[in-house]
């Protein structure tokens, strides 16, 4: 049988998006709560999957270093140029920063911290979330 253990992360953000007619086409933010899950076959000497600690220690410093507090834009956002040179902090990303693409990062960054991470649920409001699975 397979153990899974989720860790979650708050932080908060803003985004628009690109070629998108609703309005989010607009700047604006989310308080984002990311879960991360990672699973084994088997439980440790310690009877566990991972230590909640070891997950906090291994993504949340890069959620806060690229994430939190920042303005995630598509690089072709003309916004990026405007806000870089008003020194606001941007993560610029490849793609539209959806919450689709969000949790993608998020379970990337979690695989090269060496987390064994099956998939990221990224909860952009209360009742609506996206799940990268790897």
């Amino acid at each position: 049988m397979k153990h899974e253990v989720v860790k979650q992360i708050a932080f908060c953000y803003g985004h628009r998006l690109m070629d998108y007619e609703g309005k989010c086409r607009h700047p604006h933010g989310h308080n984002g709560l990311a879960e991360i899950a990672v699973s084994a076959e088997g439980l440790d000497a310690r009877g566990m999957v991972v230590d909640f600690g070891e997950i906090k220690a291994g993504v949340k410093g890069w959620i806060d270093e690229h994430l939190d507090h920042q303005m995630l834009l598509r690089r072709d956002d003309p916004l990026v140029e405007l806000l870089g040179n008003l020194g606001e902090p941007l993560h610029v990303m490849e793609d539209n920063p959806t919450a689709e693409n969000i949790a993608r990062e998020i379970f990337l960054a979690a695989r090269a911290a060496g987390l064994a991470v099956t998939r990221v649920t990224l909860w952009e409001t209360p009742d609506s979330n996206a799940t990268y699975r790897g």
